[in-house]
Protein backbone atom coordinates (compact mmCIF):
# COMPACT_ATOMS: atom_id res chain seq x y z
CA UNK A 1 0.00 0.00 0.00
CA UNK A 2 2.79 2.39 0.94
CA UNK A 3 4.48 2.07 -2.47
CA UNK A 4 1.16 2.40 -4.31
CA UNK A 5 0.25 5.56 -2.38
CA UNK A 6 3.70 7.03 -2.90
CA UNK A 7 3.44 6.61 -6.66
CA UNK A 8 -0.11 7.93 -6.70
CA UNK A 9 0.77 10.95 -4.55
CA UNK A 10 3.80 11.74 -6.66
CA UNK A 11 1.63 11.83 -9.77
CA UNK A 12 -0.95 14.09 -8.15
CA UNK A 13 1.73 16.45 -6.88
CA UNK A 14 3.22 16.76 -10.36
CA UNK A 15 -0.18 17.43 -11.89
CA UNK A 16 -0.96 20.04 -9.26
CA UNK A 17 2.31 21.84 -9.93
CA UNK A 18 1.46 22.07 -13.61
CA UNK A 19 -2.05 23.22 -12.78
CA UNK A 20 -0.72 26.10 -10.72
CA UNK A 21 0.73 27.52 -13.91
CA UNK A 22 -2.05 26.62 -16.29
CA UNK A 23 -5.72 26.85 -15.39
CA UNK A 24 -6.63 24.41 -18.16
CA UNK A 25 -4.58 21.73 -16.47
CA UNK A 26 -6.91 22.04 -13.51
CA UNK A 27 -9.53 20.20 -15.55
CA UNK A 28 -7.20 17.20 -15.70
CA UNK A 29 -7.04 17.16 -11.93
CA UNK A 30 -10.79 17.68 -11.61
CA UNK A 31 -11.50 14.49 -13.52
CA UNK A 32 -9.71 12.42 -10.87
CA UNK A 33 -10.74 14.39 -7.79
CA UNK A 34 -12.01 12.44 -4.80
CA UNK A 35 -15.22 13.44 -3.06
CA UNK A 36 -16.28 13.04 0.57
CA UNK A 37 -18.87 10.53 -0.66
CA UNK A 38 -16.14 8.04 -1.56
CA UNK A 39 -13.49 9.35 0.81
CA UNK A 40 -10.71 6.82 1.28
CA UNK A 41 -8.63 6.99 4.45
CA UNK A 42 -5.53 5.88 2.52
CA UNK A 43 -5.80 8.07 -0.57
CA UNK A 44 -4.50 11.58 -1.07
CA UNK A 45 -7.32 13.52 -2.82
CA UNK A 46 -6.57 15.59 -5.89
CA UNK A 47 -7.25 19.30 -5.86
CA UNK A 48 -10.38 19.83 -8.00
CA UNK A 49 -9.13 23.03 -9.67
CA UNK A 50 -5.90 24.81 -10.52
CA UNK A 51 -3.89 26.66 -7.89
CA UNK A 52 -4.76 30.01 -9.48
CA UNK A 53 -8.44 29.22 -10.09
CA UNK A 54 -9.68 31.02 -6.97
CA UNK A 55 -7.87 34.29 -7.56
CA UNK A 56 -8.20 37.08 -6.60
CA UNK A 57 -9.84 35.73 -3.45
CA UNK A 58 -7.18 33.11 -2.67
CA UNK A 59 -3.85 33.52 -4.44
CA UNK A 60 -2.07 30.73 -6.29
CA UNK A 61 0.98 30.64 -4.03
CA UNK A 62 -1.15 30.23 -0.92
CA UNK A 63 -3.10 27.42 -2.57
CA UNK A 64 0.08 25.66 -3.65
CA UNK A 65 1.63 25.78 -0.18
CA UNK A 66 -1.63 24.99 1.56
CA UNK A 67 -2.38 21.97 -0.60
CA UNK A 68 1.04 20.53 -1.39
CA UNK A 69 2.81 21.25 1.92
CA UNK A 70 0.31 21.51 4.77
CA UNK A 71 -2.37 19.14 3.46
CA UNK A 72 0.12 16.59 2.16
CA UNK A 73 1.97 16.77 5.46
CA UNK A 74 -1.18 15.99 7.43
CA UNK A 75 -1.92 13.06 5.14
CA UNK A 76 1.57 11.56 5.31
CA UNK A 77 1.80 12.00 9.09
CA UNK A 78 -1.64 10.47 9.59
CA UNK A 79 -0.80 7.43 7.47
CA UNK A 80 2.44 6.97 9.39
CA UNK A 81 0.59 7.28 12.72
CA UNK A 82 -1.93 4.52 11.94
CA UNK A 83 0.33 2.23 9.91
CA UNK A 84 0.67 -1.22 11.48
CA UNK A 85 -2.07 -0.51 14.06
CA UNK A 86 -5.72 -1.67 14.21
CA UNK A 87 -6.69 1.82 12.97
CA UNK A 88 -5.16 1.00 9.60
CA UNK A 89 -8.30 -0.96 8.71
CA UNK A 90 -10.87 1.57 9.97
CA UNK A 91 -12.57 4.40 8.12
CA UNK A 92 -11.49 7.82 9.28
CA UNK A 93 -15.01 8.51 10.58
CA UNK A 94 -14.78 5.46 12.86
CA UNK A 95 -11.35 6.62 14.01
CA UNK A 96 -12.82 10.02 14.89
CA UNK A 97 -15.64 8.35 16.84
CA UNK A 98 -13.02 6.99 19.25
CA UNK A 99 -10.39 9.71 18.90
CA UNK A 100 -10.16 10.30 22.67
CA UNK A 101 -8.47 6.92 22.93
CA UNK A 102 -5.70 7.68 20.46
CA UNK A 103 -2.67 9.95 20.53
CA UNK A 104 -2.26 13.52 19.29
CA UNK A 105 -0.57 12.36 16.07
CA UNK A 106 -3.77 10.60 14.98
CA UNK A 107 -6.09 13.35 16.22
CA UNK A 108 -4.20 16.32 14.78
CA UNK A 109 -3.12 14.81 11.49
CA UNK A 110 -6.29 12.84 10.89
CA UNK A 111 -8.32 15.97 11.50
CA UNK A 112 -6.04 18.04 9.31
CA UNK A 113 -6.33 15.53 6.49
CA UNK A 114 -10.11 15.15 6.65
CA UNK A 115 -10.95 18.82 7.27
CA UNK A 116 -8.86 19.97 4.33
CA UNK A 117 -10.26 17.31 1.98
CA UNK A 118 -13.70 18.69 2.80
CA UNK A 119 -12.48 22.29 2.52
CA UNK A 120 -11.16 21.93 -1.04
CA UNK A 121 -14.60 20.74 -2.11
CA UNK A 122 -16.19 23.75 -0.39
CA UNK A 123 -14.52 26.03 -2.91
CA UNK A 124 -15.10 26.72 -6.59
CA UNK A 125 -14.13 29.42 -9.11
CA UNK A 126 -17.74 29.40 -10.35
CA UNK A 127 -19.72 30.12 -7.23
CA UNK A 128 -23.49 30.51 -7.37
CA UNK A 129 -26.03 30.91 -4.61
CA UNK A 130 -27.51 27.99 -2.65
CA UNK A 131 -30.32 25.93 -4.17
CA UNK A 132 -33.84 26.96 -3.22
CA UNK A 133 -34.39 24.23 -0.62
CA UNK A 134 -31.11 24.96 1.14
CA UNK A 135 -31.66 28.71 0.90
CA UNK A 136 -35.09 28.26 2.49
CA UNK A 137 -33.65 26.08 5.25
CA UNK A 138 -30.93 28.63 6.00
CA UNK A 139 -33.50 31.43 6.08
CA UNK A 140 -35.70 29.41 8.44
CA UNK A 141 -32.77 28.62 10.75
CA UNK A 142 -31.07 32.03 10.79
CA UNK A 143 -33.63 34.56 9.56
CA UNK A 144 -32.09 35.18 6.13
CA UNK A 145 -29.18 34.09 3.98
CA UNK A 146 -27.33 37.29 4.87
CA UNK A 147 -27.91 36.63 8.58
CA UNK A 148 -26.51 33.11 8.17
CA UNK A 149 -23.39 34.52 6.53
CA UNK A 150 -23.05 36.99 9.40
CA UNK A 151 -23.34 34.27 12.04
CA UNK A 152 -20.93 31.96 10.20
CA UNK A 153 -18.45 34.78 9.57
CA UNK A 154 -18.56 35.75 13.23
CA UNK A 155 -17.80 32.16 14.25
CA UNK A 156 -14.77 32.25 11.95
CA UNK A 157 -13.62 35.70 13.09
CA UNK A 158 -13.92 34.95 16.81
CA UNK A 159 -12.28 31.50 16.77
CA UNK A 160 -9.24 32.26 18.93
CA UNK A 161 -5.98 31.10 17.40
CA UNK A 162 -6.21 28.38 14.78
CA UNK A 163 -9.27 26.36 13.90
CA UNK A 164 -12.37 26.01 11.75
CA UNK A 165 -15.86 27.47 11.39
CA UNK A 166 -18.64 25.05 10.46
CA UNK A 167 -22.18 24.88 9.15
CA UNK A 168 -23.57 21.54 10.27
CA UNK A 169 -26.76 19.55 10.61
CA UNK A 170 -27.59 18.23 14.06
CA UNK A 171 -29.06 14.81 14.80
CA UNK A 172 -32.41 16.65 15.13
CA UNK A 173 -31.96 17.82 11.51
CA UNK A 174 -31.41 21.42 12.53
CA UNK A 175 -28.90 23.71 10.85
CA UNK A 176 -26.36 25.18 13.26
CA UNK A 177 -23.10 27.14 13.12
CA UNK A 178 -20.13 26.48 15.36
CA UNK A 179 -16.35 26.27 15.43
CA UNK A 180 -13.62 23.93 16.56
CA UNK A 181 -9.99 24.49 17.61
CA UNK A 182 -6.88 23.35 15.77
CA UNK A 183 -7.74 20.40 13.48
CA UNK A 184 -10.63 19.05 15.52
CA UNK A 185 -14.04 18.56 13.94
CA UNK A 186 -17.58 17.66 14.95
CA UNK A 187 -17.19 13.96 14.10
CA UNK A 188 -14.70 13.52 16.95
CA UNK A 189 -15.93 12.16 20.26
CA UNK A 190 -14.10 14.95 22.10
CA UNK A 191 -16.11 17.69 20.34
CA UNK A 192 -18.66 19.50 22.55
CA UNK A 193 -20.87 19.97 19.49
CA UNK A 194 -21.82 17.17 17.13
CA UNK A 195 -23.28 17.06 13.64
CA UNK A 196 -22.84 16.35 9.96
CA UNK A 197 -20.37 18.75 8.37
CA UNK A 198 -21.83 20.75 5.48
CA UNK A 199 -19.54 23.76 5.07
CA UNK A 200 -16.20 24.51 6.69
CA UNK A 201 -13.78 27.43 6.62
CA UNK A 202 -10.12 27.07 7.55
CA UNK A 203 -8.99 30.00 9.71
CA UNK A 204 -5.46 28.82 10.34
CA UNK A 205 -3.06 31.59 9.34
CA UNK A 206 -1.45 29.43 6.67
CA UNK A 207 -4.79 29.57 4.78
CA UNK A 208 -4.63 33.34 4.25
CA UNK A 209 -1.53 35.04 5.64
CA UNK A 210 0.44 35.52 2.41
CA UNK A 211 -2.36 37.62 0.93
CA UNK A 212 -4.25 39.01 3.92
CA UNK A 213 -1.58 39.02 6.65
CA UNK A 214 -3.42 39.57 9.96
CA UNK A 215 -6.64 40.71 8.26
CA UNK A 216 -8.62 37.54 8.85
CA UNK A 217 -12.00 39.32 8.41
CA UNK A 218 -11.05 40.24 4.81
CA UNK A 219 -10.23 36.61 4.04
CA UNK A 220 -13.56 35.53 5.52
CA UNK A 221 -15.47 38.11 3.48
CA UNK A 222 -13.66 36.94 0.32
CA UNK A 223 -14.62 33.34 1.08
CA UNK A 224 -18.27 33.98 0.19
CA UNK A 225 -17.28 34.65 -3.43
CA UNK A 226 -15.94 31.12 -3.90
CA UNK A 227 -18.29 28.90 -1.87
CA UNK A 228 -19.31 25.76 -3.74
CA UNK A 229 -22.99 25.83 -2.83
CA UNK A 230 -23.67 22.86 -5.08
CA UNK A 231 -21.49 20.69 -2.86
CA UNK A 232 -23.03 22.11 0.32
CA UNK A 233 -26.52 21.43 -1.01
CA UNK A 234 -25.57 17.86 -1.91
CA UNK A 235 -24.20 17.22 1.58
CA UNK A 236 -27.34 18.76 3.09
CA UNK A 237 -29.66 16.49 1.11
CA UNK A 238 -27.61 13.41 1.99
CA UNK A 239 -27.60 14.37 5.67
CA UNK A 240 -31.38 14.70 5.69
CA UNK A 241 -31.84 11.08 4.60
Amino acid sequence: MERRNFIKNLGIGAAATIAGRNSFAGELIKSTASTMENFNTHEFPALPYAYNALEPYIDARTMELHYDKHFRGYFNNFINAIKGTPLDNLSIEKIFAGISGYGDAVRNNGGGFYNHALFWENLTPKSAGPASDLASALTKAFGSLDKFKEVFSNAAKTRFGSGWAWLYLTSEKKLEVGSSPNQDNLLMDISPIKGTLLLGLDVWEHAYYLKYQNRRPEYIDAFWNIVNWETVDKRYKEALK
